[in-house]
């Protein structure tokens, strides 16, 4: 069936007539953990891990007869991963720099009664800057303004702030997460904090290492979520691979460590989340972690290695043509350099994911043309971080330009996208797709949770053979609106394979008996930014003049229910977390009870 056809014939016609039975996905499910077992040990070993996992210290365990070691770095850690040199800068100047915030460093409460947003807080507490510092300039110019920001987080925050019952203080810098952060990137950039001329300093960082290890080895499990116990026992880990006495806390942190990666990956990689800036979080701390094995002379278990091969595919499959990520579960459009130095740190070469089943986000590609389609359940509540009711979203690129977009940046509110919009940011309107009645296809939830809507999608995917070339067709379908309204969402999307032309119907079917009556619905095309966008005298269409000259149709076929399209506001976050105004294609109107048909066209046209 040739393409360049009239846009209103229906793309059920050919699921039918090469029918073939699609796959359904449910919300996904972690690793089989056979499949990444701890290192192989000794029995010794693992009495020792036993010991040292019921309480017992390490130098008990390794030196009983002798007096414990003073603590000290064995080895200095060269992290392939370079920070926000930016930032970093920004540091030497006197200020914090998140998402495009100033903050000054001596008008910032570091205490835990303080109100930060969440961006800064994972800086702040997560000593992330420790590499945007190092990134800046070199160490000698660093040293200074690293012992500043220290000292006044040690006095905040430090042991000597001890709470009655808790061990160490309290507050969000105890957060599990931002703990194994904040003492990963202790020992990764070391030298920063403990080769100043402050000896008090100095003391009292390696005191906050000793302790904030051993809070760690009782409270790792307390995370908020999967991750965040994965940020800390990569911590422990690396503890107990670079300060004295460290093998029974190695011993217990890679069996942890293990153990929480199968739990926070699905089997074909992608984080439980779903989202691309926890898969990027996971890489990153596997990075610094494999440095640390580096830096001890030591060789980082194979499950390690194997579950960094895993991770990286996953994150590929979501690389526009510009080499940014798509805007997907909460993240903004990642810059290319940032993602590029990641892979290039990983040390991982691969091509992107195409066997795609709990990840969930199918690729497309046609000439230069991406397409990235969100065809799977979102996340479960207790994995969501900033969950979004994305389901069945696109977004479609061309030679690097961004055309169809989500709004994206609900992780970066704090910054300079605004708190109150975070909500909005995660709603189905924030998203290229549909939604019946304003209402969110999953709920959407305070404190990036989701609630009730999707539990299965079923996605089928197959090549065609055209009159002129080859296309890529794709259909999925939600059950995310069938229990309110008893409608079943379905889409269906053919790109070309000189990716010219996408075709795209939108299905409302039945879920059960039909209904009467009829019922409000919007399908959104948010338009990337810098897109020049003009409707068609009969509004049945509109132009998009592209920043570089090219220039494509959107075009409406024939629908069972009317509609109006209509250009509306909208907004897109870049990279840097900066909230863009664009615009949008809206088709809204009324349709049936008893379901409706709504198909387009977006061609390129030179």
């Amino acid at each position: 069936m040739p393409l360049g056809k009239d846009p209103g014939e229906s793309l059920v016609t050919v699921f039918e007539e090469n029918g073939a039975a699609g796959s359904v996905l449910e919300p996904g499910k972690s690793l089989v953990l056979t499949d990444f077992s701890p290192p192989a040990i000794s029995a010794g070993e693992r009495l020792i891990r036993l010991a040292y996992r019921l309480g017992v210290p390490s130098s008990t365990l390794t030196s009983p007869f002798t007096k414990p070691a003073r603590t000290r770095m064995l080895a200095t850690v060269k992290c392939p991963l370079e920070g926000d040199r930016a930032a970093g800068v920004a540091l030497r100047m006197g200020h914090f720099l998140v998402h495009g915030v100033k903050a000054p460093i001596g008008q910032l409460d570091f205490s835990p009664q303080a109100r930060l947003t969440a961006p800064f807080e994972r800086v702040v507490h997560g000593f992330s800057w420790l590499g945007d510092l190092a990134a800046s300039a070199p160490r000698e110019e660093c040293v200074p303004t690293a012992e500043r920001v220290l000292a006044a987080w040690l006095a905040a925050n430090g042991p000597a702030k001890k709470a009655p019952g808790t061990g160490l203080g309290k507050g969000p810098a105890w957060n599990v997460e931002y703990a194994g952060h904040r003492l990963l990137n202790w020992l990764v950039y070391a030298p920063l904090i403990l080769s100043g001329q402050n000896e008090r300093v100095r003391a009292e960082a390696l005191d906050a290492i000793t302790q904030t290890a051993r809070w760690l080895d009782r409270n790792v499990t307390r995370g908020d979520d999967v991750l965040g116990e994965v940020a800390g026992w990569c911590a422990i880990t690396a503890a107990g691979l670079l300060l004295p006495e460290g093998k029974p806390r190695r011993l217990f942190g890679e069996a942890g460590l293990i153990r929480a990666l199968g739990e926070l990956v699905a089997d074909d990689g992608g984080v439980l989340s779903r989202s691309p800036l926890a898969q990027m979080d996971a890489i990153e701390l596997l990075v610094k972690l494999t440095a640390c094995y580096r830096a001890a002379g030591r060789d980082t278990p194979a499950a390690l290695d194997a579950m960094l091969v895993l991770l990286v595919p996953p994150l590929l499959a979501l690389m526009h043509g510009d080499g940014g990520l798509g805007s997907w579960q909460g993240a903004g459009a990642v810059r290319a350099d940032r993602v590029a130095a990641l892979i290039e740190a990983s040390g991982v070469r691969t091509r992107p994911l195409k066997d795609i089943r709990q990840w969930g986000y199918q690729r497309l590609t046609g000439g230069k043309t991406i397409l990235q389609f969100d065809a799977a359940p979102p996340p479960r509540a207790r994995h969501a971080r900033s969950g979004c009711a994305s389901t069945l979203a696109f977004e479609l690129s061309c030679e690097g330009r961004r055309i169809i977009v989500n709004c994206g940046g609900a992780s970066f509110a704090g910054g300079q996208t605004p708190i109150r919009i975070e909500q909005g940011l995660r709603a189905t309107a924030a998203h290229s797709t549909l939604a019946l009645d304003n209402v969110n296809s999953t709920a959407v939830m305070i404190n990036g949770k989701l609630g009730k809507g999707v539990e299965e999608v079923e996605v089928n995917r197959r090549m065609l053979e055209l009159d002129s070339g080859k296309a890529s067709r794709i259909e999925a379908s939600h059950d995310g609106y069938a229990a309110r309204f008893g409608l079943v969402h379905r889409r269906i999307l053919i790109l070309r394979d000189d990716g010219s032309e996408l075709r795209g119907e939108d299905l409302l079917v039945p879920s059960g008996k039909g209904k009467r009556g009829k019922i409000e619905f919007a399908i959104r095309f948010h338009i990337g930014p810098g897109i020049e966008l003009g409707l068609s005298d009969d509004r049945k269409g509109a132009g998009l003049a592209l920043p570089d000259g090219t220039y494509w149709q959107f075009r409406l076929g024939n629908t069972s229910a009317g509609g109006e399209l209509d250009i509306e506001e909208s907004m897109w976050v870049d990279g840097q977390g900066r909230p863009q105004p664009i615009q949008q294609l809206v088709l809204q109107g009324l349709t049936s009870r008893s379901g409706g048909t709504f198909s387009w066209l977006l061609k390129k046209m030179g």
